[in-house]
């Protein structure tokens, strides 16, 4: 008899792990993207007045200078990261906080309370899970050099590029710093984008933290960037 029982509890935990290690996580992983999408839905429709537009007076090139963006409260939605080396469905929301019962858990990426703003000059710094709760950055480390990270807002679309990765302890905060990992320097007008999250897998000993810099603001008036193309 207890031999059954020691087996049905047995059968029963390893049902749960599964749930919320594979299962649940598919599940709340999709429930992001969908979400992100229906976030991105609302702001197709907006008529947001371009920021001032320069011209290199060489090339022709044109580029915008990045609107300034309110810092939110906790678990306030601003803004949805997209990152075409992780698919085109991947839309994950960020929202003001980073802590698990409001942001992390239930709406997926997080921003630091001291972060700066998408396009703001200095570090622009978010977490979010690994493992669990549709784990948004499951597969940072499959990041190459170059690629696009592409946050969206009503105003339109800061692309930041890839750099670099490394893995810290948890008291080394400042990855978060304006210049990551340089705190008593100030930054020169470098646009950072810092993210943040537990390693290895199931552990909590380590930080794994990936690196970008900013490359452009595109405006909602003028469409899509390219930088939003799919990656083979």
């Amino acid at each position: 008899m207890l031999g059954e029982l020691l087996i049905t509890a047995g059968i029963v935990v390893m049902l749960f792990i599964s749930w919320q290690l594979w299962i649940g996580d598919l599940i709340i992983g999709e429930q992001n993207n969908l979400a992100g999408a229906e976030q991105i839905e609302q702001w197709s429709g907006l008529e947001v007045a371009p920021p001032p537009v320069t011209e290199d007076p060489e090339t022709g090139e044109r580029s915008y200078e990045p609107p300034a963006l309110e810092h939110p409260d906790e678990g306030e939605v601003f803004a949805t990261m997209r990152v075409p080396r992780w698919g085109d469905d991947y839309k994950v929301n960020i929202a003001g906080g980073t802590t698990r019962a409001v942001t992390l858990d239930h709406i997926g990426i997080g921003l630091y309370d001291d972060s700066r703003m998408p396009g703001e000059v200095g570090n622009f710094a978010v977490a979010a899970h690994r493992t669990t709760f549709g784990k948004p950055f499951a597969d940072i480390t499959t990041l190459q050099i170059g690629d696009a990270v592409v946050v969206e807002a009503p105003e339109g679309w800061f692309t930041y590029r890839y750099r670099s990765l490394e893995y810290v302890v948890p008291t080394q905060l400042d990855v978060l710093s304006d210049v990551p990992r340089m705190p008593e320097v100030e930054s020169s007008g470098t646009r950072y984008i810092t993210l943040t999250s537990c390693s290895p897998r199931f552990s909590l000993a380590e930080r794994i933290i990936g690196y970008g810099v900013f490359e452009s603001f595109t405006p909602r008036s003028e469409g899509e960037p390219d930088s939003l193309k799919s990656v083979s």
